[in-house]
């Protein structure tokens, strides 16, 4: 079980990180705390393998109380603020959580916990396949198997039953006999889908136009309205200007 330590001074949205904590199995509520500076008395005499932490809190606001943090524990930030976002990953949050959000946005994040801590306690001698630091899968096409290095994806196009994968170092497609979400358990967290047919390698994007993305000159991509909220979030995490 991964033990967990909630953190929030609006009695309501604690609650709400507690219910939720609840319903993901490999979590487990080690304290609630309505302060850092609560939750700075309850550390000292334990430990927990993740935090969950507002930002917006009086007397000593969330982000401080981390950087206060000897060796924190791993940290997902929670407010209402999206302008904290970018100063929440210098801290090395593992994520951050705009509110409001819902379960599955918060089961996202617990999921990166759990990757994390699974991947810094993984057996080097056999590495896991299913891991988000391996950095190739094998397709089957045309009756051959070939490997493709995970980082050489641009985008991929889902056809009913199969997959069209588009590589920067190919100029025609591999085409697969596979789903979208067989291959997105596999693609590390800077793939993002964006539409009912879309998967996108976030590195690779070079412009954002109204409901497009735009890959290169030739290539736009929409943007679904069921994948536009976690896009944008996206987006307020990486925009630095006004």
């Amino acid at each position: 079980m991964i033990r967990c330590l909630a953190i929030d001074d609006e009695p309501l949205a604690l609650q709400q990180l507690t219910v939720y904590i609840g319903k993901v199995p490999f979590l487990e509520l080690a304290a609630q705390c309505q302060s850092a500076l609560e939750a700075r008395k309850f550390l000292e005499e334990d430990a927990v393998d993740a935090i969950f932490c507002d930002i917006n809190m009086p007397d000593l606001n969330g982000m401080d109380f981390v950087k206060s943090l000897q060796a924190p524990p791993l940290i997902v930030f929670t407010t209402a603020y999206s302008e904290y976002a970018i100063e929440g990953f210098k801290v090395n949050a593992i994520d951050y959580l705009l509110k409001p959000f819902g379960l599955d946005d918060f089961r996202r994040a617990a999921n990166r916990i759990k990757e994390r801590l699974e991947g810094s306690s993984a057996n080097t001698q056999y590495p896991n396949p299913n891991a988000q630091n391996d950095p190739t899968i094998f397709v089957k096409t045309e009756y051959r198997i070939v490997k493709i290095d995970i980082t050489d994806i641009r985008y991929i196009e889902g056809m009913s039953e199969y997959l069209k994968i588009y590589l920067e170092s190919e100029s025609k497609p591999i085409i697969t006999l596979l789903s979208m979400k067989k291959i997105e358990e596999r693609l590390p967290d800077y793939f993002m889908r964006i539409h009912r047919s879309y998967i996108v390698n976030l590195n690779k994007i070079q412009e954002v136009n109204k409901n497009r993305i735009i890959m290169d000159a030739d290539t736009y991509l929409p943007i679904g309205d069921l994948y536009k909220d976690a896009f944008l979030q996206y987006l307020n995490i990486k925009f630095i200007g006004k």
